[in-house]
């Protein structure tokens, strides 16, 4: 088995954005020569995410807008009385998930047809990564 790692670094200008990384994720994969396997993809930090979704802005919207409704910006979260003001953030990537595991089918990310890679931030505006680890054959 082989395995090939690569980060991707990112700072986003807003402090809640969804970033499509499917592209970049592929690259990677195509970078690692494997052909057969997975590629786990995760968050570096606990106030972002990734999920696998559709490519919808409407969609997109919706998933802001429902994690708000769960874990809303506000300052009554108990982390708070740390000196932190992202107890929210925190509960969103419980409820996005930091990681996600991808088949890989003949040196390709084998999605479905709608299916994208998404990055998911909620504490930005600034320097976060993610790691890609490519394993397989």
């Amino acid at each position: 088995m082989k395995v090939f790692t690569e980060y991707l670094f990112f700072e986003t200008k807003k402090k809640r954005e969804y970033v499509n990384i499917t592209n970049e994720v592929e690259e990677i994969v195509k970078k690692s020569e494997i052909e057969d396997g997975m590629a786990l993809v995760s968050a570096m930090h606990i106030t972002a995410g990734i999920y696998v979704n559709d490519a919808e802005s409407g969609l997109i919207q919706d998933i802001d807008e429902w994690l708000q409704r769960l874990a809303p910006e506000g300052p009554d979260y108990r982390h708070h009385r740390t000196g932190e003001t992202n107890g929210d953030a925190h509960l969103k990537n419980l409820l996005i998930g930091h990681q996600v595991i991808l088949p890989i089918t003949k040196g390709r990310l084998d999605l479905g047809p709608w299916q994208q890679v998404y990055y998911a931030e909620f504490d930005g505006r600034r320097r976060k990564r993610i790691v890609v680890k490519v394993m397989g054959k």
